[in-house]
Order: C-alpha cells, then sequence, then structure tokens
C-alpha cells in the first residue's frame, strides 16, 4: 500500500516530506466550487473527500490524502482571482483575526477518516503601500486569503492561535493518529 496526496500544492508536500512520510503525488481534478447552501466546515470537509475520492477511485489499494484549505471572515476567502481580489483580502484582514479552516479526508481501502481544522490569525494593521508591495512579490496568487504564514507575509501576523501546520495547509498533527507507520520513512 502506498500513500497518496492528492495534492500539487508544494506546502503539503513539504509537510509531509518534513514529517518523513513516503508519499507520491497525483492531483486530483475536481471542480472546487463552494456549494451554498453548506456551511464553510461541511464544504472544506466535502471538497476533500472528493479530492481523494477522485484519486482513490484509480488507486483502490492506497491510502490518499485529500486537503482543502479556505479563509474565512464573514465570508470564504479562496486564492484570488487577480491582483485587485488579493488587495481587497489582505485590506479586510487587516488589525483582524479571521479563520483558516483546512477539509482532510484520507481513504483507505476499507476506512474514510473525513474532518476538518480550524485555526485562527491575528493581521496588524496594514498599510495600503505594504499590501501592494506584498502583491508584487506574486507570492500571494496562489494562497487561499492571498497571504503566506510562512513566507513573506510572516511580517503581517500579529498573532496566531491553533495549528500552524493548518495555516500552512495541511494539518499534520491531527493526521498522525489516522495515518500508518508504515509509511514513515
Amino acid at each position: 500500500m502506498r500513500l497518496i496526496l492528492a495534492s500539487n500544492s508544494p506546502r503539503r508536500k513539504e509537510i509531509l516530506t518534513r514529517e518523513s512520510y513516503k508519499f507520491i503525488v497525483c492531483p486530483s481534478e475536481i471542480d472546487e466550487t463552494m456549494i451554498e447552501n453548506l456551511t464553510v466546515y461541511e464544504n472544506v470537509k466535502r471538497l476533500a473527500y472528493e479530492k481523494a475520492l477522485s484519486v482513490a477511485k484509480n488507486h483502490p489499494n492506497d491510502c490518499v490524502i485529500g486537503s482543502d484549505t479556505v479563509v474565512y471572515l464573514n465570508r470564504i476567502f479562496g486564492k484570488p482571482k487577480d491582483e485587485k481580489d488579493a488587495f481587497e483580502m489582505l485590506k479586510n484582514f487587516s488589525g483582524k483575526t479571521h479563520e483558516v479552516i483546512t477539509g482532510v479526508a484520507i481513504i483507505y481501502p476499507e476506512k474514510t477518516y473525513n474532518f476538518y481544522v480550524s485555526s485562527y490569525v491575528t493581521f496588524k494593521e496594514l498599510k495600503d503601500e505594504e499590501i501592494l508591495d506584498y502583491i508584487k512579490t506574486g507570492e500571494p496568487m496562489d494562497k487561499a486569503g492571498a497571504y503566506a504564514i510562512q513566507g513573506i507575509a510572516a511580517k503581517f501576523i500579529d498573532k496566531f492561535a491553533g495549528d500552524y501546520d493548518n495555516i500552512v495547509g495541511l494539518p499534520i498533527n491531527n493526521m498522525k493518529e489516522y495515518l500508518d507507520n508504515k509509511f514513515k520513512e
């Protein structure tokens, strides 16, 4: 049995590698549209499950991890569409606390685990120039909420509560109890 990550996220790959898991990458190709009548928590769990299931169908004898991360502050903030969207997201977070929610699905041949983990991030008050300079780096463009806590945006963070790896994109500490040790190097 192999461990398969149903994501091409460099951050998720880094976290699994750091924790000495042996895995292969097989990204899912599902529609990540949120369903309006579901809560944010139900949506991230559903998307994580759909990602894992889409890969598990082709790898029925392996263990597949699917994951989906969103940022929430009165509404869901996914990846920015463009620089203007990134600016508006970061401006929204300025001086406020938002929630980072990651849904996880771990599908084995005969069992499935599906859950979410929440963490909270408080931004400092940001000046428009700081936000614009950050956007020019390109870092926010493929990140939920338009920032990377482990990157340049770390300087924007006043504090956080909860699992740091969850904020990065994979709550590995919550996953360890569901992952067999046989996947460790």
